[in-house]
């Protein structure tokens, strides 16, 4: 089968022709029609990220399709199901294993293109949002880096739940997407504390969604309000900021750490109720992932680049089959 793979750390994406896997007890085969990219697909062929597997590998954590066959003990989905997963390694090719956990029965308003960008972002984003922050109506959210595909995902979160959402972006072409999710302010980062400050009253932010890290946070962490909480999601500004305790105790402030990736290994059925829910408003429309761009399978190579430029706005999408 076709399968984009890189023979070594910082080496260009190549396509090459696999042996097709095999399903386990508990797992599911699947054929691959959509896969989504993500920022942590850069950082693992460039050797930057937090898991290094052996070369030659293949990026891609989040797939759409069709089961193809079941393991023993499956029982959650069946041969021609339309389904969505989450995989370790491996999305970017025409079939893909996954254990049963990780696999999502697809209504039938969800489409492949919207099913190949929910997991991360949408599992990261109702996880941060309701299960570690409980953002509450009326509440006011920050969300960093809100042009980006797990941004973009945050803001419309943070309206679907009632809170008033202010995002940061880098660029006034990248401010457009943001205000077509509905946010009520869009600010940039020169000047983003006293912006904060000045657009909820001197009173500061009650959430922070920060998946930038870096000098963006350290502002961020000056313009929260009294007992705000702060969800770090992850450092794509490259810089994993350090956080002065002071700053915690004179303001009451809680920093939280997001990792959705073990939260769904450590509790899968409350990450599946979570994407259930997420799931069902999509098909009702109640949500609409935003897709930046389609491309074939074999320009993987020019999807990463793209994620490098930071010109992506919302999530890219591989088209496989």
């Amino acid at each position: 089968m076709r399968a984009m793979q890189v023979a070594d750390y910082g080496r260009p994406l190549e396509l090459v022709d696999v042996d097709e896997p095999e399903t386990g007890p508990g797992e599911v085969l699947i054929d691959v029609h959509r896969a989504g990219v993500n920022f942590p697909d850069l950082l693992l062929i460039q050797g930057r990220y937090q898991m290094r597997p052996e070369p030659p590998f293949g990026p891609g954590f989040e797939v759409a399709g069709v089961v193809a066959a079941v393991g023993d003990g499956v029982s959650q989905v069946a041969v021609g199901d339309r389904v969505m997963a989450f995989v370790q390694l491996g999305g970017y090719a025409e079939r893909v294993v996954a254990p049963e956990t990780a696999v999502f029965r697809l209504p039938d308003a969800v489409s492949f293109d919207q099913a190949a960008v929910i997991p991360i972002a949408y599992g990261t984003g109702y996880h941060a949002l309701v299960d570690r922050a409980s953002l509450a109506e009326g509440e006011t959210l920050l969300v960093l880096g809100a042009s980006g595909g797990v941004g973009l995902v945050a803001v419309e979160l943070g309206k679907h739940l009632g809170a008033t959402v202010i995002g940061a972006v880098g660029s006034e072409w990248k401010a457009e997407a943001v205000r077509d999710k509905g946010v009520d302010e869009v600010v940039g980062y020169d000047d983003l504390r006293d912006r904060v400050k000045h657009l909820t009253g001197g009173r500061g932010a009650d959430v922070l969604y920060d998946p930038v890290g870096g000098d963006a946070f350290d502002q961020a962490l000056r313009s929260m309000a009294w007992q705000g909480r702060m969800l770090v999601i992850g450092f794509a500004s490259g810089r994993i900021p350090d956080i002065p305790a002071n700053r915690l105790l004179l303001n009451e402030t809680t920093a939280i750490g997001v990792f959705w990736g073990r939260f769904a290994q450590q509790d899968p059925a409350a990450n599946r109720r979570n994407l259930d829910v997420v799931l069902g408003l999509v098909a009702r429309g109640d949500l609409a992932p935003v897709i930046g761009d389609v491309l074939a399978l074999e320009d993987a190579g020019r999807a990463m680049e793209r994620l490098g430029d930071r010109t992506v706005v919302g999530k890219l999408v591989l088209a496989v089959r």
